[in-house]
């Protein structure tokens, strides 16, 4: 009967259905080293609960290399040297949660989100992409590439099988090229997984580990009428994810798309030049996610929580849209310069405008014309030197007066 049906779908030229999926282990702590690059070659641990009863609840790769490990106190993290420890920021996760999804979004629509704690879960519906991106290992490589840009080490699997794919891409370890999985190769594939790749209740693993059951392979290899009688349709659904063979109807979702980046100090900073470090950082991010989408940087506001409460916001809007890094964080720069805070900074978030890259024909013998952006920093310098209403356009007033004119923004 499956056999049919492939042909039938083949003479039809249906285009077979391939899904993509993303994991980021260990969230919480690469959502907060993204934006970190000075502590990702040091071991970090991220907690959380009460202040007194604080334990870990994700780590790095050098964190664990060293034996440190989930559930661990503070006590027992003591004995580690040079360990960096993080507090754990929900609001740093969901931003951080809201790029992972744009990036997905950038290769199709389709995108569902199967996040679990501690761990970031996408699956793309990539059918019919292949004239866009190429075979499936080659969208699987620029994906990780994109996702690496980004900050974050993720594994990536591809399957004809929505739950195949998900199932895959958690049992895969971070960085390792993308797999594909071929049609017909599902149980082999997803036969040596361990068991906790599912969504296991306790009671579950209680069951099966007094049956002897560890991996995939040898739940699907258990007889379905037999697994039913014990443990109802719940089983027989286990059984079939265990040999990729569980259907879904897929349930795409709509991520707005904001140019948003913002980090919060650990210690509040009063220095001009470690503000501008962070906001180095944080434009770097926002100007590639604007080059995924071919888009250009019209204007950014910066927003600053202050010690004791207050806000501090400043918009810096240059003549055209721009993705050069270096040219925003001199405007950022002489801006804050001539309108610094007026004390330390707790938080800093950035926003950005999204615009078109504009373009200028110019005619054969005509001379080059000076960069708009050097112009922009030439205004933001006399800004800070004579201030915003000293500087613009002279515009003639309808009067006789000796001083009848006034400024306008260029």
């Amino acid at each position: 009967m499956a056999n049919a049906t492939r042909l039938d779908r083949h003479a039809m030229n249906t285009p077979v259905e391939l899904y993509a999926c993303v994991c980021v282990e260990e969230f919480p702590a690469q959502a907060l080293l993204r934006l970190r690059p000075e502590l990702r070659q040091r071991p970090c641990v991220v907690m959380e609960g009460d202040p007194s009863l604080q334990q870990v609840c994700s780590l790095n790769q050098n964190a664990r290399s060293l034996g440190m490990m989930h559930g661990m106190t503070q006590v027992e993290l003591d004995t580690f040297a040079q360990t960096a420890i993080l507090k754990r920021s929900l609001k740093t996760e969901a931003a951080a949660k809201a790029v992972l999804l744009e990036c997905a979004g950038v290769f199709s629509p389709r995108v569902e989100e199967h996040s679990q704690d501690g761990m970031f879960l996408c699956a793309i519906d990539i059918t019919g992409t292949e004239k866009l991106f190429g075979a499936p290992d080659i969208l699987a490589h620029d994906l990780l590439s994109r996702m690496r840009i980004l900050g974050f080490a993720a594994s990536v699997a591809m399957s004809q099988n929505f739950h195949a794919s998900v199932i895959a891409a958690k049992g895969l370890s971070a960085g390792v090229p993308g797999k594909v999985i071929a049609e017909g190769a599902e149980k082999e594939m997803l036969g040596r997984l361990p068991l906790t790749v599912l969504d296991l209740t306790a009671e579950q693993i209680e069951t099966f580990s007094l049956w002897g059951i560890h991996t995939l392979g040898a739940l699907g290899d258990l007889p379905e009428k037999e697994l039913i009688a014990r443990m109802g349709q719940e089983g027989k659904r286990l059984r079939q994810l265990a040999r990729g063979e569980c259907s879904h109807l897929f349930q795409p979702i709509e991520p707005p798309f904001t140019l948003t980046e913002s980090m919060e100090f650990d210690s509040p900073v009063e220095a001009l030049d470690s503000l501008l470090f962070v906001a180095n950082l944080l434009l770097e991010q926002i100007v590639q996610r604007a080059n995924a989408r071919a888009l250009a940087l019209a204007s950014i506001s910066i927003t600053l929580t202050l010690d004791g409460g207050g806000m501090h916001t400043r918009i810096v809007h240059p003549t055209l849209p721009s993705n050069d890094r270096r040219i925003w964080l001199k405007l950022l720069h002489l801006d804050l310069e001539a309108d610094p805070p007026q004390s330390a900074v707790h938080a800093i978030v950035l926003t950005a405008e999204p615009g078109r890259t504009s373009k200028m024909q110019l005619g054969l013998f005509s001379p080059q014309l000076p960069e708009p952006a050097r112009l922009d920093v030439t205004l933001a310098r006399l800004h800070a030197l004579v201030g915003e209403e000293n500087v613009g356009c002279p515009v003639l007033d309808d009067t006789h007066a000796q001083e009848g004119f006034h400024l306008e923004a260029f």
